[in-house]
């Protein structure tokens, strides 16, 4: 099995070995681009993007009680003495009586009020009273109930419609040499070059599908959460090492035989088969209606509003964390920091969530500014707990900062507020943030949330970010593109690009290589596309027929055009598995991607 990487990504870099822009000080060449790469939001650094990788009631009164009551009071309000009579011949039967009572009654239970009344005739000869000891119950152990949002009463507070309630014919291509195309342990799963029908995801009624670096989460219409790909570091949610052994048993076995011959391909059956989380971490009666999947973690939203995450956030340096005072959620652990969320949103190791309110929150990893936000490497930690970002911009007239829709990039964040301005922040090194004024520069970034200018006016109703690219989707279904453009992430031919003599536009490297697309442009060839999707270094659109178009870093397959070239420029994907389907959805990982159309 090939030793995976500590992060989820593989890097395209510039096939040069020049010295170019760097974040935190890592300079980054093209020949470095083979290795292992991350998902939509991907990358530890810009050299290697890190792997994607819960009294009886009283007794009642004696029915004597009452009686003795009565007797008492009779009793005592008739104090004369009555004469003794003089004895009778005792019947038989009364003789037979006194003999019996002459036997030791069986004790029975106390009737205080019987025995008031006999005191009153004094024929209660009392016995001194003996205490039963107590026998102490043993007492039974409390089950954990999962934590779980408030609900007053018992009722749910409902925040989220369900939004995905289509079951999806799923197709999957790329590196699957650690389990992320979902096929299972099988060494035909390792390299698929072209989209292949993913039989048993398609069969579970998948609605729902979110793209990490090395792992994948998938929601089915009953609810459940489906997992598979790298579990290092807890991003699958739930135990995988038993498959470590199963295989490594089988691999034991025969001691003689050759790797090449291990039909499992020397994958995890545990990690490379989609299965679902435990229920048992949620609440009774939690609905999820969407996911989001980063590096090395994972989120589930429900229609409370409620998130649950898992796995962990990686540093420059190692592991951050998960949480504060928690290294690595090896299993789904409630965000009790963040309530009434509409929306999430994941990059290498930051998250976003839009709340109710339409205001953004962040959390994870701010060592590149992701979280718009300035963290320290002294309060690093505290950048586990979600916080408020702000939008403010004095270089416009009042905007709104009530934001409608968010996305992330590898190491930035985008948001689409409701007045339509496009806001970004973040990692700038490649101006992945849209603003050029420190583009190119180490370590460059934009520290809070700016209005992204050059994006005003062009209708702009979808933005998705990769490691060092970005697109937006207009209303007319166009295509702008802009950030790094020395490894084919564009879509726009290299010579389209040195024909481009404006530094305002294109910055190029000291040999003339156009290295930074400065300004959103269109990209070529395309047109009516409804949405998109961007990996470290490729990017798939899919227009209004149910065509989809890729184009970027090849070498690991994920453009699903059978090489592993570079694609420069938009190309059908076109093959017998989706020629004839109509595609709704795009994903990209590390070093994979998914198509999925509605299935019949």
């Amino acid at each position: 099995m090939p030793p995976r990487a500590k992060s989820r990504a593989a890097t395209a870099q510039p096939a040069e070995q020049e010295a170019t822009p760097t974040v935190n000080g890592t300079k980054s060449t093209r020949a470095q681009r083979s290795v292992p790469r991350a998902a939509n939001g991907v990358a530890e650094e810009l050299k290697s993007i890190p792997r994607k990788l819960d009294a009886l009631p009283p007794l009642p009164l004696s029915a004597n009680r009452p009686q003795a009551a009565k007797a008492r009071a009779k009793k005592e309000a008739t104090p004369a003495v009555v004469p003794k009579a003089a004895p009778k011949r005792k019947k038989e039967a009364e003789i037979a009586s006194e003999a019996e009572a002459d036997e030791p009654a069986p004790k029975r239970k106390k009737d205080h009020g019987s025995e008031a009344a006999a005191d009153l005739h004094g024929d209660v000869d009392r016995e001194p009273k003996v205490k039963k000891a107590k026998t102490t119950k043993a007492p039974t152990p409390k089950r954990d109930l999962p934590k779980g949002p408030r609900r007053p009463k018992g009722k749910k507070i409902e925040v989220n419609p369900l939004r995905y309630t289509e079951p999806l014919k799923v197709f999957v291509f790329g590196e699957g040499g650690q389990g992320e195309l979902g096929l299972g342990a099988t060494k035909k799963a390792i390299d698929v070059k072209r989209p292949r029908w993913n039989e048993t995801l398609s069969n579970q009624d998948i609605v729902r599908i979110a793209t990490g670096g090395m792992h994948v989460v998938a929601l089915t219409k009953d609810n459940k959460i489906l997992t598979w790909g790298v579990n290092d570091n807890g991003a699958l949610g739930r135990e995988t090492s038993d498959g470590e052994q199963l295989k490594d048993m089988k691999e034991g076995d025969d001691e003689e035989s050759d790797s090449d011959d291990d039909e499992t391909g020397g994958l995890n059956p545990l990690e490379a088969t989609p299965t679902a989380v435990s229920a048992d971490h949620f609440p009774e009666d939690t609905v999820f209606v969407d996911i989001a999947a980063g590096d090395s973690c994972s989120f589930a939203l429900t229609t409370e509003g409620a998130v649950y995450g898992w796995g962990t956030f990686r540093k420059n340096e190692g592991i951050l964390g998960f949480a504060r005072n928690n290294e690595t959620a090896n299993t789904p652990v409630y965000l009790d920091t963040i309530t009434k969320v509409t929306h999430l949103a994941c990059g290498t190791n930051h998250v976003l969530a839009l709340t109710k309110d339409r205001h953004v929150f962040a959390w994870g990893n701010g060592q590149q500014n992701q979280l718009g936000r300035r963290v320290t490497e002294r309060n690093l930690n505290e950048a586990l707990t979600p916080s408020r970002l702000g939008f403010h911009d004095t270089g416009f007239k009042r905007p709104s900062q009530r934001i409608a829709k968010i996305a992330c990039g590898d190491y930035h964040g985008l948001a689409i507020a409701e007045d339509g301005h496009i806001w970004s922040w973040g990692a700038n090194n490649y101006c992945e943030t849209g603003h050029g004024d420190n583009a190119g520069e180490d370590n460059a970034s934009i520290l809070t949330p700016r209005i992204v200018s050059s994006l005003e006016g062009k209708g702009v109703t979808i933005v998705e970010g990769g490691s060092h690219h970005n697109i937006a989707i207009t209303q007319s279904g166009e295509v702008l593109v802009w950030g790094r453009c020395d490894g084919s992430q564009t879509g726009i031919s290299t010579a389209q690009l040195e024909a481009i003599d404006d530094e305002e536009r294109v910055l190029k490297s000291e040999n003339g290589k156009p290295k930074i697309l400065l300004e959103p442009t269109p990209v070529p060839g395309l047109s009516n596309i409804v949405t998109g999707t961007c990996g470290p270094e490729h990017t798939i659109v899919i227009n209004k027929d149910g065509r989809a178009y890729s184009w970027g870093f090849s070498a690991n397959y994920q453009t699903g055009q059978g090489t592993d070239d570079d694609i420069e420029t938009p190309t059908l994907i076109d093959n017998t598995a989706v020629r004839d389907v109509k595609l709704v959805w795009a994903g990209a990982g590390g070093q994979y991607s998914a198509l999925a159309s509605k299935r019949d």
